[in-house]
């Protein structure tokens, strides 16, 4: 990794924490000759980007998506009603044909409660803690959090009715969420009682598939309202301490999505439709440090940047497998 990819990475992680994305300071040469094609031949990028917005963009990992997250939810409702003992539990704390998971959160939040290290739940977690920092952890987020679908449907009723000038968006301070954490965090260690167990809509909702709706879901309903009228996608964006857990876990994941310079027109459409638009800073024009760069550790890997992009500069990757291919 060069360096500046290097530098690059460090401050995506500080975005992650909520520090505001920033212009570079240094541009690669090869960046830099892109960049500098793209500005003496803004003619040319026009007709381009005229041409391409006609385009209607695709739903291939938006599909393959929604039907995964559907899919695990409804494997824990099956095993609890057809009691055939598959996948027992819910995603707070499961039991996987026997073995035993714990979302990681949870597992951290029942630990600081109780002041000490729990070894059966340490064990519980070590493939959970793997997985994720395979896949992406935030790509939990977006392929599994039931949470995140109903979040996701909300929102175009939110940007139907931003279109019809009904509603604003309200964006909020991005650092809020890692107060959140700390706030939880010690709210655990001081009460000895899981504090966000109770209010988080990923467990609300979990456990409401499986057994069945409570008055709980009226704070999930709460949480809704405020995004379809006040400020979209909030929760996910800028209080979860999940998400905050699940990128600091998928710091060194090799399932990424990379964005390549050379064939971005800039539409900004990757942008409009991101769940957390500050990863995709980079393809602001002028931003990229380098030819190809691969997008921070928020990124929810939920692919609505890949099908929205017209020119395929932005793609799933592993890294180090393409070079094997």
């Amino acid at each position: 990794m060069s360096k500046l990819l290097t530098r690059r990475f460090i401050d995506q992680i500080k975005v992650m924490f909520g520090k505001e994305p920033a212009k570079p300071a240094e541009i690669s040469p090869a960046a830099q000759k892109i960049h500098f094609y793209k500005k003496n031949n803004r003619d040319e990028i026009a007709e381009l980007k005229h041409r391409r917005a006609h385009e209607k963009p695709s739903h291939k990992w938006r599909n393959r998506r929604w039907a995964t997250l559907i899919f695990a939810n409804l494997l824990f409702v099956f095993s609890y009603w057809l009691d055939i003992q598959v996948l027992e539990g819910a995603l707070t704390a499961s039991r996987f044909v026997g073995f035993h998971m714990a979302d990681l959160n949870s597992a951290l939040q029942v630990m600081l409660a109780h002041k000490h290290i729990i070894t059966n739940l340490l064990i519980g977690t070590a493939t959970v803690l793997l997985l994720w920092a395979l896949l992406g952890g935030r790509t939990f987020c977006s392929w599994v959090c039931p949470y995140h679908l109903v979040a996701e449907w909300a929102e175009k009723i939110h940007l139907y009715l931003a279109k019809k000038k009904l509603v604003t968006d309200q964006p909020i301070d991005r650092r809020l969420r890692s107060v959140f954490w700390i706030v939880f965090a010690l709210l655990a260690v001081v009460t000895g009682y899981t504090v966000f167990e109770a209010i988080s809509p990923t467990g609300i909702l979990s456990r409401a598939l499986i057994y069945g709706a409570g008055l709980s879901l009226l704070w999930v309903v709460a949480l809704l309202v405020f995004e379809v009228f006040f400020s979209r996608r909030a929760w996910c964006r800028y209080a979860c301490p999940i998400g905050l857990t699940y990128g600091v876990v998928g710091i060194i994941s090799p399932v990424r999505i990379k964005y390549k310079l050379e064939g971005c027109f800039h539409e900004g459409d990757c942008r409009k439709v991101c769940l957390v638009p500050h990863v995709l800073d980079t393809v602001i024009k002028g931003r990229a440090v380098e030819p190809e760069v691969p997008l921070g550790p928020d990124c929810t890997r939920c692919g609505l940047c890949v099908d929205a992009c017209p020119t395929g500069s932005l793609s799933f990757e592993v890294k180090g497998l393409s070079k094997l291919l």
